[in-house]
């Protein structure tokens, strides 16, 4: 891959037998290093797609076609195999809900331990110290007695921080993100939207930011992808989108933002 090229590349069409399609030939780019916002109110297709991108709908008994271009590879084309080493490794994923995504079974230490493990080995002396500098990188207690924790004993907040932590385990060049805040109080909002930054600038990592929440979108993204029943209708950097928005449905997320009063 050079340095002109997408680091992903999408194009696709989602069905299920029966039923009409989810997503019709929706095509967008990543960037190498940016943070991409896929916006769409709820319905409209979003996790749907992540799930696509992550080879993850086959479960779920999905007809899937297109491409998904990552780093010149087709992922659509790639063996069940391939695609689990690239899961969590190359593409790393923050799911939605910490309360369903984390197991209340096992401690911290061990969740880590179980995502650093399917994909690399290492003594275990140096796996914690792996461990408690990741959970520095995202303000979390980088201590002992908090890997012995259970998910239970944390706060919301905490817990999507785990899994952002997870996420980016391995540097992964592209992280995708599901509504990650959308569970949380504003003011924890705000900070998971500057850890997303300064991962962003620090790991050189880029984001595909999914959420239905046009305000954060705004301070975080540096352009963003619109989703209207299951089609890319808009793309362009995030001043023009909020600027001067081009589609009539672009047009009406925008005017729906509630304006500061003050």
């Amino acid at each position: 891959m050079n340095e002109y090229d997408p680091l992903l590349s999408v194009r696709l069409t989602v069905g299920y037998p029966a039923k009409p399609a989810v997503l019709r030939d929706a095509c967008f780019d990543v960037e190498p290093g940016e943070i991409l916002g896929l916006v769409g109110e709820s319905g409209s297709g979003k996790s749907t797609l992540a799930l696509a991108i992550l080879r993850l709908l086959g479960y779920r008994g999905a007809e899937v076609s297109g491409e998904i271009q990552f780093q010149r590879h087709d992922l659509a084309r790639t063996a069940d195999r391939e695609m689990r080493k690239v899961r969590g490794r190359q593409i790393g994923f923050v799911p939605q809900s910490p309360a369903t995504s984390l197991n209340p079974a096992l401690r911290i230490g061990t969740h880590l331990n179980e995502a650093w493990t399917a994909h690399a080995n290492g003594a275990m002396d140096q796996r914690r110290t792996n461990f408690l500098s990741l959970l520095e990188s995202v303000s979390l207690p980088a201590e002992e007695t908090f890997l012995k924790r259970y998910p239970r004993e944390l706060s919301v907040g905490q817990a999507q921080r785990l899994l952002i932590a997870m996420a980016i385990l391995h540097k992964p060049a592209l992280v995708i993100a599901d509504e990650p805040t959308s569970a949380l109080d504003v003011v924890t909002q705000a900070e998971i939207l500057k850890l997303f930054s300064r991962l962003n600038q620090g790991l050189k990592m880029a984001v595909l930011y999914i959420s239905h929440d046009l305000l954060s979108v705004s301070s975080l993204c540096h352009r963003v992808a619109i989703l209207h029943q299951g089609e890319i209708v808009e793309v362009g950097n995030t001043e023009q989108i909020f600027r001067d928005p081009q589609h009539p449905y672009t047009r009406r997320l925008i005017e729906a933002v509630p304006k500061n009063p003050f």
